[in-house]
């Protein structure tokens, strides 16, 4: 079995679809944004589906390409980047042959994903993702790809004589664990469906708990 296929094989029951799109669904080399960051999405998906309902199929398509188009976290166009990824959807799947209502409903799960965008979602498929999405952005994961992430863009752990920004403004460019408290700790408020928010509450205990401890070592 191919490696492509093996991961397909996490997207059941749609792993003919996943085997489809899977070489075109992640672009650059950034771990947080890989084929390991799509399975774990369409599990929180298919949990919030199972209490929420929607069009699993559109729900797939969408988790499978939302990232399809990398921007970096510093870069000037990253708010642009889920309407890049919502337009190379639409072209993926229609050269699949998928009907229009359905590639615009994918297209419109993606596009509204991204916290960056602020672009609200108005379908149940749509909240759905955002929610699978964000919730990879909170808890244990959602500590380790921010440690991740501010590697990447060469920032430190925190201020080694403020590290709670008790006495300076947050800096989240300079600081990974400032991030905490500009982003992440407010995408709870957030959630769309009843069943990201249970499960988002969950995570955000989890968070809270890794500053905690990573503050008692420092």
């Amino acid at each position: 079995m191919s490696h492509t296929a093996s991961l397909a094989a996490a997207f059941a029951p749609y792993e003919a679809l996943a085997e489809q799109l899977l070489p075109h669904a992640v672009s650059g080399n950034d771990g947080s944004h890989d084929a390991a960051h799509l399975i774990r999405v369409w599990k929180n998906a298919l949990r919030i589906h199972g209490s929420e309902g929607g069009d699993l199929r559109i729900i797939a398509a969408a988790v499978l390409l939302h990232d399809c188009v990398s921007v970096e976290k510093n870069s000037p166009h990253r708010a642009q980047a889920s309407r890049l990824a919502a337009e190379r959807a639409f072209e993926l799947l229609d050269e699949h042959g998928w009907r229009t209502a359905e590639i615009t409903a994918v297209a419109h799960a993606i596009l509204t994903h991204s916290f960056s965008a602020n672009v609200p979602p108005e379908s149940l498929e749509a909240k759905i993702l955002q929610d699978a999405d964000r919730l990879d952005a909170i808890g244990m994961i959602g500590a380790a790809r921010c440690f991740y992430i501010a590697g990447r863009m060469g920032s430190g752990l925190y201020d080694p004589l403020d590290p709670l920004a008790v006495d300076r403004p947050l800096d989240d460019k300079a600081y990974a664990i400032d991030h905490f408290e500009t982003k992440l700790f407010k995408l709870t408020d957030g959630f769309q469906t009843a069943a990201g928010r249970a499960l988002a509450r969950q995570r955000q205990e989890r968070l809270r708990a890794v500053l905690g401890m990573l503050i008692e070592e420092i």
